[in-house]
């Protein structure tokens, strides 16, 4: 399911500069530049706050899998596969 973004979040005006063919190219295409813009910086956003909860969370991770090397999960009897 897409969510579109809560139309309550105010907007801000921002100059950026892109290359003449790309510009040229996505108005020729219809393509909304604002709404691109901002689902690129979502993905991106979105993909460095993982890539940052791993870094932060390595440790635990690390210890739990040595946990289940060691002891199991709790559902090993219970597998048919």
């Amino acid at each position: 399911m897409n969510r579109s973004p809560s139309r309550s979040i105010p907007k801000r005006a921002a100059n950026v500069s892109v290359r003449r063919d790309l510009l040229d190219a996505a108005r020729a295409s219809n393509i909304n530049l604002s709404a691109t813009l901002e689902e690129a910086l979502a993905e991106k956003l979105k993909a460095q706050h993982a890539r940052k909860w791993r870094r932060e969370n390595r440790a635990a991770i690390a210890g739990y899998n040595r946990h289940v090397e060691g002891h199991g999960v709790f559902s090993d009897g219970n597998r048919t596969f």
